[in-house]
């Protein structure tokens, strides 16, 4: 008999993290469920201790295939009826994913659930909330719901969200099936904002569990100042508003982007956001030279961007309207966007 659950964990030379994270798998309760390890060409031992120790199936890839296509393999395999995503470098509770799957008992057009993903730290510390859930600025970028706040209590409850962050979630096979799986042409970052707006484009959403909870060990795959980091975000920021944001709201992205920098530079003067992490004239220059770079490359993919655009139109429940209300409506303010490191 096929397991309910198929936990998809995708893997690159983090052995010691992964191993932490399978060991908070194989204490799960209430959920019948099967582990797939999608390694990206690990040469750490990864391979060789998912197996031996924890008894996952495995699928060893020879080279890093990214976070999209390691997913996506995974949901080829999975046998079953929902898909949970734990990131390697995040550890679950024990009723992380029970919870979650009584997301999809509410109603047949639940598509995702989204977990409460806390900051990794001694949780005798007070908790820090990484994401519940997403929020989207006008220009394509998106950002966390609740990130850097104290967990006092204030996500306490069942309610809907925009969708779920990759880093621990779950979704309908049924809908993956029908809308398809990540766009490999995102590699990783804002894959999984990517995937969730097109899901609620074509009707589907998404329910916030707050008993799913996970600690995250933030930044364990690229530093909040690499370079390649801010290139990844900065292209497909483009590349998904390109393929799914409403012509009338993709006009207005040069405005959108304009304000979200000018208030950007002025967070950094006091030391505040992503700005920050690039100190002095010689670093900002980089830092606009990585944006710049990042812009042309999208603009490279937008031929095949706007073919998907189209298919994406096949699939869609809401109207032009009713998507940019929907991203409106789930709109982060400029300041908390720039003020805070993602």
């Amino acid at each position: 008999m096929p397991p309910d659950i198929t936990v998809a964990v995708v893997n690159w030379n983090r052995r010691d993290y992964l191993r932490a994270c399978l060991a908070s798998l194989a204490g799960q309760r209430g959920a019948e469920f099967e582990v797939i390890v999608v390694d990206n060409g690990s040469r750490d031992g990864s391979v060789e201790m998912a197996r031996s120790e924890f008894g996952a199936r495995v699928i060893a890839n020879a080279a890093n295939l990214g976070f999209c296509a390691g997913n996506n393999q995974a949901f080829a395999a999975a046998r079953g009826q929902f898909i949970a995503l734990l990131n390697n470098d995040a550890e679950a509770a024990p009723d992380f994913l029970a919870n979650l799957r009584r997301a999809f008992d509410a109603a047949p057009d639940i598509g995702m659930a989204a977990a409460k993903v806390l900051v990794w730290e001694d949780p005798r510390r007070i908790d820090r909330i990484d994401k519940v859930g997403h929020l989207i600025y006008p220009d394509g970028q998106n950002r966390g719901r609740g990130t850097g706040e104290n967990d006092s209590g204030q996500y306490e409850r069942v309610e809907e969200c925009l969708w779920p962050d990759g880093c621990a979630a779950m979704y309908r096979k049924s809908m993956l099936d029908a809308i398809g799986g990540f766009d490999e042409d995102f590699f990783m970052f804002a894959d999984d904002a990517e995937l969730g707006l097109r899901a609620r484009i074509a009707g589907w959403r998404c329910l916030y569990m707050p008993g799913a909870v996970v600690r995250h060990r933030r930044g364990a795959s690229l530093d909040a100042g690499s370079p390649r980091r801010i290139f990844l975000i900065e292209r497909n920021r483009v590349l998904l508003a390109a393929k799914l944001f409403p012509w009338s709201l993709l006009l207005l992205n040069p405005y959108y982007f304009a304000l979200r920098l000018a208030s950007g530079v002025a967070a950094a003067t006091g030391g505040k956001g992503e700005m920050a992490h690039f100190p002095g004239f010689a670093n900002k220059l980089r830092l606009a030279w990585t944006i710049l770079r990042a812009d042309l490359a999208a603009v490279r993919l937008l031929p095949r961007v706007l073919r998907k655009r189209r298919q994406v139109r096949r699939i869609a429940k809401l109207t032009p309207a009713e998507i940019r209300r929907l991203i409106l409506q789930n709109r982060i303010p400029v300041r908390a966007l720039v003020e805070k490191s993602n």
